[in-house]
């Protein structure tokens, strides 16, 4: 039984009712949601693990396109983080995929020759001439299909709940019910759930049950009263006022998410196909939202009609299963949306439940849950840890700033800093624990290191002279890839001419 159908319900739908069915489990899947829950489309970003997903499950990405607003997300645009007037971008493929490296080669070390020669990390990527001419990651062949220009995995913007709708249409024998929760009936030896009491009196009986309920936590705090660790010290920000930006007519659209910080939090730009889901994240101890509403307007000189008004608290939840109800989506975790980490957590969190721990609720116990929890927890810990270091800026020029970097670091944010100042970021300082389901590692650190100016060119120098070949074969690994990509951009759609043509074929 899921409860709730946004994007992270229907994702759990459609995960867990496609394993019960590969796993010949004798298993029903139901999806409770409420067409009287308004929900506030704001635009969203996703990883690349949207599209292994997608690709998995043979979901038709032209399609997905079309269906959803969506529009491409190829990296994020940091603008004033390090400090006001300073832009870098970080790009989310990975060119050390695509480079077979010299036998006994450190991980990372394409990473550490650009940061030692002084060049941009974005230039050897695909997606780094492709972000800053705002074009499509393919090209059109003569006879009109499209051919892709590399072999790295995309990410997306979207209209989240267009998303739902569209895992709704294609989840393959998944029931729905559009109702409201009213309470839920418990064992009273387990205190297991038995049912859902629903708003108009009548019951619906289950055996496992998901709360995909987001901000609310309708069954998991609510009712079962999980405990919830707060990162609140770390990730300072607390509120969110969400407003639209219309895309005008011939204009070229963004492919990467903008990330602006401002004076109390930071404001993110979400392109979807006819507007810009914006939205302006601040801490209430430094600004009211009134004051908040200005800045928005005169950073972009214009005024902005806010949609709402929103409260969160960050942090998780310390046990996201307990007993028969596993939390997913805003329900289990919430980060201040910087590195779109809710929709990589909830399919991340789901494939491990459903790779290891599915199976008959009656054969789930203590130590699956215990397993399971240890190791999303560690996941979410992660997050907090890579946001929190996003923060670790020159900017002295407010006091949410200022406060920040004297009192908001996370004791994990320093470690690993003081870490790299002795030895460059490598792939083996974050160990596996996700069964090699995708995670933030040196791919999505290097840029945000190099772009905040944490990284010492001097230190990548030394360990770069440690081995003069691979320093000349990673020189020309660097040069070569930046003539190829450039050439490759030269070649790319623009991405509206992109959305135009995927629009025309449907």
């Amino acid at each position: 039984m899921v409860v709730g159908g946004g994007t992270a319900g229907w994702l759990a739908a459609f995960i867990i009712n496609d394993k019960a069915r590969r796993l010949k489990l004798d298993a029903r899947v139901t999806v409770v949601e409420s067409s009287k829950i308004p929900t506030v489309g704001v635009g969203e970003g996703s990883t690349a693990a949207l599209r292994v997903l997608m690709q998995y499950f043979n979901l038709n990405e032209l399609e997905f396109f079309r269906e959803t607003g969506a529009t491409f997300k190829l990296g994020i645009r940091h603008k004033d983080w390090r400090r006001v007037g300073f832009t870098y971008d970080g790009p989310i493929d990975d060119p050390h995929q695509v480079v077979k490296p010299p036998q006994g080669a450190p991980s990372d070390y394409l990473n550490v020759y650009a940061v030692a020669a002084g060049r941009k990390l974005q230039d050897m990527h695909l997606f780094g001439p492709l972000l800053e001419q705002k074009k499509a990651p393919y090209a059109l062949k003569d006879d009109g299909t499209l051919l892709p220009l590399g072999p790295f995995h995309h990410a997306f913007h979207f209209d989240q709940a267009r998303v739902g709708k569209f895992l709704k249409e294609r989840s393959r024998g998944v029931a729905t019910v559009d109702a409201t929760i009213a309470g839920v009936e418990r064992d009273a030896q387990t205190g297991f759930i038995r049912a859902l009491a629903l708003d108009d009196g009548s019951r619906l009986e289950g055996d496992f049950f998901v709360d995909a309920t987001g901000f609310r936590k309708r069954i998991i705090v609510k009712e079962l009263e999980a405990p919830w660790v707060s990162y609140a010290q770390e990730l300072p920000v607390n509120r969110a006022l969400p407003f639209w930006i219309d895309i005008r007519d011939g204009e070229e659209i963004a492919n990467y998410t903008l990330a602006w910080a401002l004076e109390a939090g930071w404001m993110w730009q979400i392109p979807t196909q006819g507007r810009y889901g914006c939205g302006y994240v601040f801490s209430d101890e430094f600004k009211t939202p009134d004051e908040a509403h200005a800045e928005i307007e005169r950073a972009l000189g214009h005024k902005v009609e806010v949609r709402d008004d929103i409260r969160f608290q960050i942090g998780r939840l310390a046990t996201p299963w307990l007993g028969n109800c596993l939390a997913v989506g805003l329900a289990s975790s919430f980060l201040e949306p910087l590195e779109a980490t809710s929709i990589h957590g909830s399919i991340v969190q789901l494939m491990l439940f459903a790779d290891n721990y599915l199976k008959h609720p009656d054969a789930m116990n203590e130590a699956d849950r215990a397993d399971y929890n240890r190791r999303i927890g560690r996941q979410v810990d992660d997050f907090r840890t890579f946001i929190n270091t996003h923060y670790v800026t020159e900017r002295q020029d407010t006091a949410f700033w200022r406060n920040v970097r004297a009192e908001r670091l996370h004791p994990e944010t320093k470690q690993r800093l003081a870490l790299w100042k002795k030895e460059m970021p490598r792939r083996e300082h974050f160990p596996s624990f996700l069964g090699g389901l995708p995670h933030v590692e040196t791919q999505l650190h290097y840029p945000v290191l190099d772009g905040l100016g944490l990284l010492d060119p001097q230190l990548a120098r030394i360990e770069m002279a440690r081995d003069p070949k691979l320093r000349q074969f990673a020189r020309e690994t660097y040069e070569s890839l930046v003539r190829e990509y450039r050439g490759a951009a030269a070649k790319a759609l623009g991405h509206a001419e992109f959305l135009r043509h995927v629009n025309a074929l449907g």
